[in-house]
């Protein structure tokens, strides 16, 4: 019965009928229907405000919490192939100075320049001029470019190109410029620019 109380009186409830003033004065069932209302709003307004922060806050830590995981990963790794770092290094020491090694110093520029020479001589080139051209400080190490003038047949400066790459030490080839003379079509005119590097030390 009660039941049927509740829902008739619920049926025949107008909400115009409602005195703001009095709430005691509401039937039960509206009474109830209101308290309802102020719980639901409450819990939304609570979870917006309280803990949608906190579950926010739980993301971060769940992110944190997997970075920290792949850091710790990976150092692990490096802890376990710290041996094998440390043989790499001490390679790529040794294949570092192998290397620093092949840059003349300013001492053994000179020699440089009489093996090129002499290069040329062999492979039959006249050399018209080998010139020193002014230094190009780059980071870690000095260029010197060499302008070199020489004339020869097409296999003669073939064989001096090749030769310039067996020199012992580092010797690039830049700017190639080849010409035939006018009055022997079987002779050739060449330009090129040879740099050779060493290593930049301190006071470079």
């Amino acid at each position: 019965m009660a039941l049927e109380d509740t829902l008739r009186s619920l049926r025949e409830f107008d909400v115009n009928d409602l005195d703001f003033d009095n709430v005691g004065s509401w039937p039960m069932a509206v009474k109830g229907l209101v308290w309802a209302a102020l719980v639901i709003a409450v819990l939304i307004g609570g979870y917006y405000y309280h803990i949608e922060d906190l579950q926010l806050e739980l993301a971060n830590a769940q992110a944190k919490e997997v970075k920290l995981k792949k850091d710790f990963e990976a150092k692990a790794f490096q802890a376990a192939n710290l041996e094998a770092y440390r043989q790499q290094m001490a390679e790529m020491e040794e294949s570092f100075g192998a290397l620093v090694s092949q840059l003349p110093s300013d001492t053994e520029v000179p020699g440089l320049l009489e093996d090129i020479t002499n290069k040329g001589l062999l492979n039959g080139l006249d050399i018209a001029s080998i010139d020193l051209q002014k230094e190009s400080a780059k980071e870690f190490y000095v260029e010197l470019p060499i302008a070199i003038n020489a004339s020869g047949s097409y296999h003669d400066l073939g064989a001096f190109i090749s030769g310039m790459a067996g020199l012992p030490r580092i010797v690039t080839l830049h700017d190639f410029q080849i010409t035939t003379e006018k009055n022997n079509a079987n002779k050739l005119d060449m330009k090129i620019i040879a740099k050779t590097y060493r290593y930049k030390d301190g006071d470079a």
